[in-house]
């Protein structure tokens, strides 16, 4: 999809579901098929149909079942007619074990993803939950020493305290990458952010350039809807 530059009004999406097991072969045809749905959506002006590591997790192992979808769309309007109307999102209700879908507004943000940048549209949550959003394009020639980093990150995001959950995700296996994660609040995610294995991958990152492109978002999010890793939303 071509680049561009969202605006003040602009609502990010994220959803997330695990295909029943009897539907696999529909989900498969979703991920392969459904992004040809999606140019003909009003106010999408940006999307990625997204994989998802095993058991949501961020190694080299996809899942069968889990899947992803991340948007921005101009405004609540058209995001909220995506989620609650649109094909794409009926058919993954109607296929999936669990289903989840939350809104999203940019208040930190560095970076971008395929050239397309996301600038602040809301202020900083004094408290509550916050929503952060860490994608890379990993080079080939350093894949290998990128991902033997990848069980300790995950294995600290996992006994994380305040977080939530988290999702591994991406665009394509090996080399296209994304990380999904919701907090109790800022300054739990700021104190993973800052310690331990996580803060170790941050400096290897840079050290060695491990990245073509990356970004890294933190959102306020709302409206969050549906079921994910047993918990109900909404």
């Amino acid at each position: 999809m071509a680049a561009a530059q969202a605006s003040g009004g602009a609502v990010a999406v994220m959803v997330l579901c695990d295909i029943s097991a009897g539907e696999r072969a529909w989900g498969y045809s979703r991920f392969l098929f459904g992004r040809f749905m999606l140019p003909r959506v009003p106010g999408l002006r940006f999307f990625k149909v997204l994989g998802a590591g095993y058991e949501s997790g961020f190694g080299l192992r996809p899942s069968a079942s889990r899947q992803g979808f991340f948007g921005v769309f101009d405004d609540d309007a058209s995001a909220d007619r995506f989620i609650n109307g649109s094909a794409l999102m009926q058919g993954y209700r109607a296929h999936s074990r669990e289903f989840f879908a939350v809104k999203l507004r940019v208040f930190s943000s560095r970076g971008s993803w395929s050239g397309m940048s996301f600038p602040v549209t809301d202020s900083e949550p004094e408290a509550g939950p916050i929503a952060a959003l860490t994608r890379a394009s990993i080079r080939p020639a350093l894949a290998r020493a990128f991902w033997k980093q990848a069980p300790l990150t995950q294995r600290s995001l996992e006994g994380a305290a305040g977080c939530l959950f988290a999702a591994g995700v991406g665009e394509a296996p090996l080399l296209r990458q994304a990380t999904f994660t919701m907090w109790e609040s800022v300054a739990h995610m700021d104190a993973y952010a800052r310690s331990g294995a996580h803060l170790e991958a941050i400096k290897a990152a840079k050290l060695n350039n491990y990245f073509s492109e990356s970004m890294f978002v933190r959102f306020v999010p709302y409206d969050a809807q549906g079921v994910w890793l047993e918990r109900a939303y909404g």
